[in-house]
């Protein structure tokens, strides 16, 4: 269901590259930054909740692999009904900081660009 290591076949030992292929998906740090801005555990249903354009698929395949990177924890209670809980691990606190300060240029520099895009699409 999810990759253990992703190859790039020109520089299979890149760490760079394994690591942000796998951080740099369309919804790995937009599920890290919903978890750190929780300072209690969320349910899978409050997260699909707070990202209500993601797949139910897509949100398992993206914790999954959080999880299997140590940037997510996952709890599993034996409650019934059966409840299990994520959270941002410390390994994944600190790659916040560095997922703010993308969200910071990105809002800083939003409107320039998509200036830009327009008027390089009206060429």
């Amino acid at each position: 269901m999810f990759r253990d290591i992703i190859v790039d076949p020109h520089y299979p030992d890149c760490p760079i590259r394994n690591i942000l292929a796998r951080i740099s998906d369309r919804w790995s740090m937009l599920v890290m930054y919903t978890l750190s801005g929780k300072q209690e555990a969320m349910r899978y249903s409050e997260i699909q909740a707070a990202i209500p354009d993601i797949s139910q698929k897509m949100l398992t395949v993206t914790l999954k692999n959080l999880e299997a990177d140590g940037l997510v924890r996952r709890e599993a209670f034996a409650e019934i009904p059966p409840r299990v809980e994520y959270s941002i691990t410390e390994r994944g606190k600190s790659l916040m900081p560095h997922i703010n300060s993308l969200i910071d240029w990105a809002l800083s520099n939003l409107a320039a660009i998509m200036n830009d895009r327009k008027k390089y699409n009206t060429k």
